[in-house]
């Protein structure tokens, strides 16, 4: 009887291993999320160029509007970015005046994330960290799958779609 009751236990206990191991390993190999969008926002006319930077972040020459885009950032720095239709606004006059309305003039985007952080004294300041640069196609279609090292704490993270020299075209947001 004794000997009956052990190998029961044992048995409980291999298929519990069995059973709970695979879903142990799949939550751990998950990385957390530390922010998800479905929608972005092409720099409006207040804040093209110098005038208006966001988080030291000047915004494109002329104003930008996306068809759509969604991403998301996680805590490890892996960061995923689809933005299509990201060109410049084809409403506007001087997008019209310059012949570049509906278009996108750039070969590549990046993706900059933007935190409040702070530094070694505990002062508040912001953080920006850029991936590499992607291939974008001239009606503004791009995807960007990266990695960057994100300062902690990173706090109201922002990211931006740019072109290679920093300017951003579209933001998170709507």
């Amino acid at each position: 009887m004794r000997k009956a009751i052990l190998v029961s236990l044992a048995v409980v206990m291999i298929l519990s291993g069995v059973l709970f191991s695979g879903q142990f390993s799949r939550a751990t190999a998950k990385e957390p999320k530390i922010l998800e969008f479905i929608t972005m926002v092409g720099v409006p006319r207040p804040y093209t160029g110098s005038t208006n930077a966001i988080r030291g972040i000047n915004g494109g020459g002329l104003p930008w509007v996306v068809s759509s885009a969604f991403g998301e950032l996680k805590m490890n720095g892996a960061i995923e970015v689809k933005v299509t239709g990201l060109v410049i606004d084809p409403n506007d006059p001087a997008a019209i005046a310059a012949g570049r309305a509906g278009t996108n003039p750039v070969a590549s985007f990046k993706a900059v994330v933007s935190c409040l952080s702070k530094d070694a004294s505990g002062a508040a300041i912001t953080v920006n960290v850029a991936t590499s640069n992607f291939p974008a196609t001239p009606t503004g279609n791009s995807t960007i799958e990266d990695k960057v090292t994100l300062p902690q704490p990173c706090i109201a993270p922002i990211i931006f779609v740019t072109s290679p020299t920093g300017a951003w075209f579209a933001a998170t947001g709507n």
